[in-house]
C-alpha cells in the first residue's frame, strides 16, 4: 500500500509509509506502528529491505533523515486515510508500484522486494 501526500505545489506524491522512531521502539516496531497510523492496516515484518539516507529542507534548514524499510504482511485492519499527514492511501499491485512511487530510492526497494518474491515463488510452487 502507498500513501499520497501533497507537495508544496499541490501535486500528489505517492510514497511508502514511514515516520519517526519513538523512545523505546525498534525500527521494526516503528514500521508496524507507522503503517497502522498512516494506512489503517495492521501488519507484521517479514524482512528488512534496507535503509535510505537523504537530505531535505524544512523551515529553512537542511535535515538529514535515515529511513529503515521493511517488507510487511498485512494481517488486518481497513485501508484508511484518516491520518492528518496523509492525503490518500491506496493498495497498488506490485507490478505498478515503480510507476506510482515519486522517489527513486523507494523504486529501488520495490525492485528488491520483487526479487525476493521471485525467489520464493518457485519454492512455494514446488511444495504443492
Amino acid at each position: 500500500m502507498l500513501i499520497g501526500r501533497l507537495d508544496r505545489q499541490g501535486k500528489l506524491l505517492w510514497s511508502l509509509p514511514k515516520g519517526h522512531i519513538e523512545d523505546g521502539e525498534t525500527t521494526e516496531q516503528t514500521a508496524v506502528r507507522e503503517v497502522k497510523e498512516e494506512t489503517g492496516i495492521s501488519a507484521h515484518v517479514l524482512t528488512s529491505l534496507g535503509t535510505i539516507d537523504y537530505w531535505f529542507v524544512a523551515e529553512r534548514r537542511r535535515v538529514h533523515k535515515t529511513v529503515h524499510h521493511f517488507l510487511l504482511e498485512a494481517v488486518g485492519g481497513e485501508l484508511s486515510d484518516e491520518d492528518v499527514e496523509v492525503t490518500e492511501v491506496a493498495w497498488v499491485p506490485l507490478d505498478e508500484l515503480e510507476t506510482r512511487l515519486a522517489y527513486a530510492d523507494e523504486r529501488t526497494l520495490v525492485r528488491k522486494a520483487r526479487t525476493l518474491f521471485a525467489r520464493e515463488r518457485p519454492a512455494a510452487e514446488g511444495a504443492e
